[in-house]
């Protein structure tokens, strides 16, 4: 029965991670079209200007935002099936590492596809970025101007680590594991069903470049960081409590008493994320 049983876990950490690399190729493919309308030197304008005066354009835009969202999300689930079924514990330290660490540039990938709209949560979220990274000592103003440099040099360094920088990052770091599954695109026509009727039906969000409210919330998977630098200090909210997630997930490998200890915290950790998210929803 246990062994039913976690041969059903792997079957559906395989499917999360087939549909995840099928919204990857969707969006790759999106974002081709999406880039070539786009200008770093006006991104509002761009961006807002592709939903009426390209045809299709809010549809290109809409599929791109969404199946974007989906890689990411697929992905944390995949990974989240991974943990579950525990086959991370056959993996050797080598190749588990590389996977934890492809979480903050697949998470990079989605956050700079927000600021490049210009829009008032991208201009917010593109804001937060750059001061937690100033807010390290000694590497903050080299990591700033090689992640994001929004106030001196706009949005070009963003839009060439959008389109190259995260994605090569992100491919070379998964790629002994990508390269194992043999997603079809005709093998999930639901899933990409489901994209092409809701670009058709729900636009991709546009915000005006400013709002009157005195409160701006990031984008979704953003909201619970925001609101830790509520309370503490850029570098110990942006910087010191991610990581902190990132160690306890290296952590899991170990099997031994600090592997249980890492098991514990990141499920904490998770649940306090959740409750701040919630809180910043909320505002």
């Amino acid at each position: 029965m246990g062994g039913e049983t976690n041969f059903r876990q792997r079957v559906c950490a395989v499917k999360w991670g087939e549909m995840s690399l099928v919204s990857l190729y969707l969006s790759v493919v999106t974002g081709i079209v999406v880039a070539l309308q786009y200008a770093a030197v006006t991104p509002f304008f761009s961006t807002s200007g592709m939903d009426v005066l390209v045809p299709f354009g809010s549809f290109f835009r809409s599929l791109h935002f969404y199946t974007s969202q989906g890689f990411f999300v697929l992905c944390l689930c995949h990974f989240g099936a991974i943990l579950l079924d525990k086959s991370y514990l056959r993996l050797s330290f080598g190749k588990w590492l590389p996977l934890v660490v492809s979480i903050p540039f697949a998470l990079l990938l989605l956050f700079s596809g927000y600021v490049l709209r210009g829009d008032a949560t991208g201009e917010m979220a593109g804001i937060i970025a750059e001061n937690i990274c100033l807010a390290i000592p000694v590497v903050g103003d080299l990591l700033n101007n090689l992640l994001f440099a929004i106030s001196s040099e706009g949005m070009k360094r963003v839009y060439a680590n959008h389109i190259i920088g995260f994605m090569v990052a992100w491919g070379v770091l998964c790629w002994d594991h990508v390269r194992k599954y043999r997603a079809n695109i005709r093998d999930h026509g639901l899933l990409v069903c489901f994209y092409f009727v809701l670009s058709l039906i729900v636009d991709a969000p546009m915000e005006p470049e400013t709002l009157s409210v005195s409160h701006i919330q990031g984008p979704w998977f953003f909201i619970g960081l925001q609101e830790v630098l509520i309370y503490i200090q850029p570098f110990w909210a942006g910087v010191v409590y991610p990581l902190s997630f990132l160690v306890g997930l290296i952590l899991l490998r170990d099997e031994e008493r600090l592997g249980r200890f890492a098991v514990y915290y990141s499920i904490i950790w998770l649940l306090v994320y959740i409750v701040l998210t919630v809180i910043g929803l909320g505002r």
